[in-house]
């Protein structure tokens, strides 16, 4: 037994038996060291804070010797009307114990004087795990006794150690990458900026990693199955250290006893976010959300999981339905709609009130029924959370009684509309009301009007309410995650019938994938909307874990300049709406389509008149060349596991890139920058039947050899085998590899793209 009791007050230390090695850390202070074959973790006997984060295999301590220490956690509470901030430093005894298990440790902080309820304790429980470099870590808060929790920051790491080549991964929606976060977290003067991501919503899984390339890096994550609300969050503070933390809301915050209904993971990884892709995806796909997938379920209508093309357009069906149709004639390949400003109501401002059909319900339903004659679905906008708070609706039905309410009480609005600015406000889950309200309107739309699907926009969001009228947790818990479970069955119960609805989410989410069918996809445009030089790239994180278990579509990915919504405001109008972009951006146009094709989703154009077929015919036979070999190569780009995309050593070329929203209109210019991108893209590729295949697609104008390498033992590649290529027009073989290491040159024409697949 090892026990360790300090008196604030007295400055005693009471120790017995043996179990932890002991040692001085770097600043002098006494040290505990919690270690097995992999990690060592060390706490200071003071207060309990992390001191030590060794990974023993790269002789790395991630924290770094010169470290301002922070608690291992911090509290939020209400009690009396205030707020009260509580961390290890306000305890007047801390003890440290043998954990249960092996491997284990128990701290625990007790006698916080005058600030709370008198028996408060606060206990962590943290133990190392049995295979990699992993430490798992849990938190108890007892004896509240009437105070309220509120905010549970826990763990705090503090000054992860500095190195050169650093990067930060994160899983927002699809998922982003910085080159140096560091520089982006301490800003230039060294003040410290907050960066946090929400989850559920646009933290679209439970996974981040802050790393060295090929080095020492940090894995961050959480084993909740179950989807309760926290936040993932770097900052930076004094002298450039940044720090990281996991912020939870408990579920019932007036509780005796909260305990944190899972682990908050710490690990140590060795490679890049693929690597941290990888680990999380070991315990991901075995959830209940993986196995409950529409997709991997077998539930996606045959039509969703078979389009070959998507065709992103607003307004009225003959610049919606028509273009479409062109295109498929033109492709050969089944086109599928995405339909935003069909209905009767301004978009981003007049919401729920999308019926009637703008053009009328006659004109509506013909176009579909033509369309349907075609082989030509279409899937509706219908905003999933926004009521306009300046419609009839919202008077009339009293929404704002069911409106998401700010822990002050009040309904925040959100403003999206830059042109009339009127306010919108984000409806609850939790609610009843409003789930009723908007599977009514999916019921009628779908069966009265003979839409194929709901495209439900900010489905993969979520929000905190506390508006305790409204029956759920105030703040956290799961009841976000419940209400859209409840929505979701709703709508397909009111709308079963001889076809099967599909639902449609914006961004992608794993607590999603049970009930969506379908999940946009669009930062392989993120250069159109992201701020410029933001510091962010898109990667393919949540493909890298879940590809299999959804289809991910989408894609912003237009040769012209947007439309303009006939129901705003005339004067704000663009001179001429769908005009051709200059020329100099359709490389832009031609890296959005090839990242959506080595990424493994469905694709899509936006902005598509039938003139483009002869106006930009170079661009749409690109693109309609990838549609074509996607198509042949599902087993691997709709059903395979994506695996570590090979390391191409080709060049890069500076490319115009342009951001022009829906929203710019005549008031705001078309902003453009460029910046260096390569000029092929590659993704890899596992089939069920255990083939490998590397997609490739070139944006060049120019023919050039690829030189492709993979070590057999990272794809898991036979020791000898046939090498085949496979393009829109046809596949043969080019060759055999065997060894450990596979290595060969890819020659590809101007604008090319293929699939190189290695057999048995």
């Amino acid at each position: 037994m090892f026990n360790r009791l300090v008196d604030a007050g007295k400055r005693t230390l009471a120790i017995a038996g043996a179990l932890f090695l002991g040692v001085p850390a770097l600043t002098g202070e006494p040290l505990f060291l919690l270690e097995d074959k992999h990690l060592q973790v060390g706490f200071s006997q003071r207060d309990g804070h992390l001191v030590q984060f060794t990974d023993r295999k790269a002789h790395w301590n991630h924290i770094a010797d010169q470290a301002i220490p922070i608690g291992l956690w911090k509290l939020e509470l209400l009690g009396d009307g205030k707020k009260i901030g509580l961390t290890p430093a306000d305890a007047r005894q801390f003890r440290l114990e043998r954990g249960r298990e092996r491997h284990s440790v128990r701290l625990s902080w007790t006698d916080f004087g005058h600030k709370v309820s008198p028996q408060l304790e606060v206990i962590v429980e943290a133990r190392l795990g049995p295979e990699r470099v992993m430490s798992y870590w849990n938190i108890r808060v007892a004896n509240l006794h009437g105070v309220v929790l509120e905010k549970v920051r826990f763990p705090q790491v503090p000054a992860i150690r500095p190195q050169a080549d650093e990067y930060l991964a994160v899983p927002v929606w699809m998922g982003q990458l910085t080159p140096n976060p560091r520089s982006l977290l301490t800003g230039p003067a060294g003040k410290g900026k907050r960066l946090e991501w929400d989850y559920p919503g646009l933290t679209s899984l439970q996974c981040l990693a802050f790393y060295r390339r090929n080095g020492p890096g940090l894995y961050f994550s959480c084993d909740d199955t179950a989807s309760y609300r926290k936040t993932f969050a770097f900052w930076g503070s004094d002298g450039g250290q940044v720090n990281y933390e996991l912020v939870d809301l408990p579920e019932n915050r007036e509780a005796d006893t909260y305990t944190l209904p899972y682990h908050a993971i710490i690990g140590g990884i060795e490679g890049d976010w693929f690597t941290a892709a990888e680990r999380y995806r070991s315990w991901a796909t075995n959830q209940v959300w993986a196995r409950e997938s529409r997709l991997a379920s077998g539930r996606t209508p045959e039509w969703a999981a078979e389009t070959g093309m998507w065709v992103w357009n607003r307004g009225c069906s003959a610049g919606v339905l028509d273009p479409a149709i062109a295109l498929q004639k033109e492709l050969g390949l089944p086109v599928s709609v995405l339909w935003h400003w069909w209905h009767g109501c301004a978009y981003d401002t007049g919401f729920p009130e999308y019926l009637p059909p703008r053009e009328g319900v006659e004109s509506f339903t013909n176009a579909l029924v033509r369309a349907h004659q075609q082989d030509v679905r279409a899937i509706v906008y219908m905003n999933q959370r926004l009521w306009g708070m300046t419609t009839e609706s919202w008077k009339q039905e009293g929404a704002e009684r069911y409106a998401v309410k700010a822990a002050d009480g009040t309904v925040h609005p959100e403003t999206y509309n830059t042109f009339t600015k009127l306010p919108c406000a984000s409806m609850c889950m939790g609610t009843q009301f409003w789930r009723n309200k908007y599977a009514g309107l999916a019921e009628e739309v779908y069966q009265k009007l003979g839409v194929d699907g709901i495209y439900m926009d900010q489905a993969c969001s979520s929000l905190a309410c506390y508006d305790p009228n409204h029956g759920h947790p105030l703040g956290g818990g799961r009841y976000w995650m419940e209400g859209f479970r409840l929505l979701a069955s709703d709508i397909r119960s009111r709308c079963a019938g001889r076809r099967e609805v599909v639902l449609a989410g914006e961004g992608c989410g794993e607590g999603w994938l049970p009930f969506l069918d379908l999940m946009l996809s669009l930062q392989v445009s993120r250069e159109r909307s992201a701020a410029t030089g933001d510091g962010w790239q898109p990667i393919p994180f949540f493909q890298a874990v879940y590809h299999p278990y959804c289809i991910l579509y989408g894609n912003y990915s237009s040769l012209a300049v947007p439309p303009y919504d006939e129901l705003w405001p005339t004067n704000f109008a663009p001179a001429e709406p769908l005009k051709l972009l200059d020329r100099k951006y359709s490389q832009q146009f031609l890296l959005e389509q090839a990242r959506a094709f080595v990424w493994g989703q469905q694709p899509m154009v936006a902005n598509f008149l039938p003139t483009q077929l002869r106006e930009r015919d170079e661009e749409i036979g690109y693109m309609t060349q990838l549609a074509r070999l996607r198509s042949r190569a599902l087993k691997y780009l709709q059903m395979g596991v994506f695996v570590r995309p090979p390391e191409l050593e080709v060049p890069d070329a500076m490319m115009p890139m342009s951001r022009l929203s829906i929203y710019a209109g005549q008031q705001g210019a078309l902003k453009s920058f460029e910046r260096s991108y390569p000029l092929v893209l590659g993704g890899a590729w596992r089939a069920p039947d255990g083939n490998v295949a590397v997609a490739l697609a070139s944006i060049a104008c120019e023919p050039m050899n690829v030189p492709l390498v993979l070590e057999a033992k990272d794809y898991g590649l036979p020791r000898k085998g046939r090498v085949y290529r496979l393009s829109s027009s046809g596949r043969w073989r080019i060759g055999s590899f065997t060894g450990p290491r596979v290595s060969l040159s890819v020659p590809m024409a101007a604008r090319e793209a293929c699939l190189v697949e290695f057999g048995r």
